[in-house]
């Protein structure tokens, strides 16, 4: 039997649907190797070995098998999305555990396609941070292990680039996507507003949060984002576009470290031989955009604390009472959203695409946060991922690309230091999700990356 073990979903979900190898097969090989690597990892806090050995025998016994998007491919759900029998933590000892009575539509939507839910994966509590840290333990980064993965779907990127799994779900509030996809090596992205159903209740931040994919590819990632949204994305070339360049943060006192900045230009340049039209641009930041995404980066999680507060861990109880006050001070407001987008709309007319840093310095330390000072996480967050929000708040579509080898093309090094992967930022206007896809496709087949971290590179 052929060892599925790090192939592309895209490849196991064909094969399955041909009768070359069955669903329980390829779950009872990822199961055994989550089972090997995930504790030196923290990628999972609940293995699904039995549950999913009979998920699987369900899609190899459907009639429609043969028809199937996803066939017998093992998925990660992070642990702030309903799966059926299994309690929910949010990253927190202060849930119940209960187990839920239904699917989150995504999760639904994933099984319906023939995928199986092989694990749920670690995130910091209440996914308010940029790295993967809880009281189940400590994410750490494939490519360095002394280093985060990055958040709040820290788990999920793990998984995926030490090939546990080859899809990974996850959910980006103010990042939480596209950090750990830069910071992993991987391909992931946030869709814009609506193309995907939330339904998080009070865990949507305000209508932040979105639900996106982990993959090691572009065709794996369009293929899961196709599942979540009930739609299909192609990978064609769209002919020339009109692509801006800019290393600018989106506010003052943000320092973008040149690892981080470097990727973004040798991007540029690979685009600019291809045949787009690029040009240094910078997007129109309002003043008052970072005060406003500060409160709602506190703000959002003080719904989901109600009730369960006194459980919680000191620094999480100090953000949500901070939360409480700006929320008293200044909640968020309807009009920020139209009002950030009257203000990105003239430049996203002017431009296809936008092409800038995910991230803003390297990969913090993988350490238990939560035991240390809240202020110290709030300004590690504020120093290492300041670079994602504002796409949150406009709504627009935003994906992290791996830039080629360790550094991107001609790059010092990624944001995790020499030989840690390096990534760029595409942005575009509403329902362009298409557009960014196929241009990351584009990169990807110019300047392949690494599927899988070094080490953890599958046998065969």
């Amino acid at each position: 039997m052929a060892d599925w073990v790090g192939r592309s979903a895209a490849d196991i979900a064909a094969a399955v649907r041909a009768g070359e190898v069955t669903a329980g097969e390829v779950v009872a090989g990822h199961i055994g190797r989550i089972s090997r690597l995930t504790a030196e990892l923290g990628a999972f806090i609940r293995i699904r070995a039995a549950e999913a050995a009979a998920e699987a025998r369900a899609v190899d016994a459907r009639a429609d098998r043969a028809g199937l998007p996803l066939a017998g491919v093992p998925v990660a759900v992070k642990d702030c999305a309903a799966v059926t029998g299994e309690p929910m933590s949010y990253g927190s000892a202060a849930f119940t555990a209960t187990p839920q009575q239904h699917d989150h539509p995504v999760v639904a939507r994933l099984r319906a396609a023939g995928a199986v839910v092989v694990g749920l994966t670690n995130l910091p509590e209440l996914a308010i941070y940029p790295f993967t840290d809880s009281v189940y333990g400590i994410a750490r980064n494939p490519w360095d292990q002394r280093r985060t993965p990055g958040g709040s779907s820290g788990g999920s990127a793990a998984a995926v680039a030490a090939a546990l799994v080859p899809l990974a779900h996850g959910t980006d509030g103010l990042g939480s996507v596209r950090i750990p996809a830069a910071a992993c090596g991987l391909f992931g992205i946030k869709p814009g507003t609506g193309v995907v159903p939330a339904d998080l209740g009070e865990t949507g931040w305000h209508g932040l949060t979105e639900h996106g994919p982990l993959a090691t590819t572009v065709t794996d990632a369009a293929l899961m984002l196709g599942v979540m949204a009930g739609t299909s994305y192609s990978l064609d070339a769209q002919g020339p576009l009109r692509i801006a360049v800019s290393v600018r943060p989106p506010g003052p006192g943000i320092i973008v470290h040149r690892s981080c900045s470097a990727p973004v230009r040798a991007c540029a340049g690979l685009l600019g031989k291809s045949g787009h039209e690029v040009t240094d641009a910078d997007p129109p930041y309002p003043g008052w955009l970072v005060p406003v995404m500060l409160s709602y980066w506190v703000a959002g999680p003080a719904g989901e604390a109600a009730g369960h507060a006194s459980g919680m861990e000191p620094r999480t109880r100090r953000h949500v009472r901070a939360g409480r006050l700006v929320t008293r001070a200044r909640p968020p407001r309807g009009s920020d959203r139209a009002r950030l987008r009257a203000a990105l709309e003239p430049f996203f007319e002017r431009y296809d695409v936008l092409v800038m840093p995910a991230l803003a310095r390297r990969c913090p330390p993988a350490r238990r946060y939560g035991e240390r000072s809240w202020l110290r996480s709030v300004v590690t967050s504020l120093m290492f991922a300041p670079m994602t929000g504002v796409w949150n708040l406009a709504g627009y579509p935003a994906a992290a690309v791996p830039a080629g080898g360790p550094g991107g093309p001609g790059g010092p090094g990624g944001p995790g230091g020499p030989g840690l992967p390096a990534a760029v930022q595409l942005v575009a206007a509403p329902g362009r999700e298409q557009t960014l896809l196929a241009l990351a496709a584009e990169i990807e087949r110019s300047s392949p990356w690494r599927r899988h971290a070094p080490g953890y590179d599958p046998p065969g």
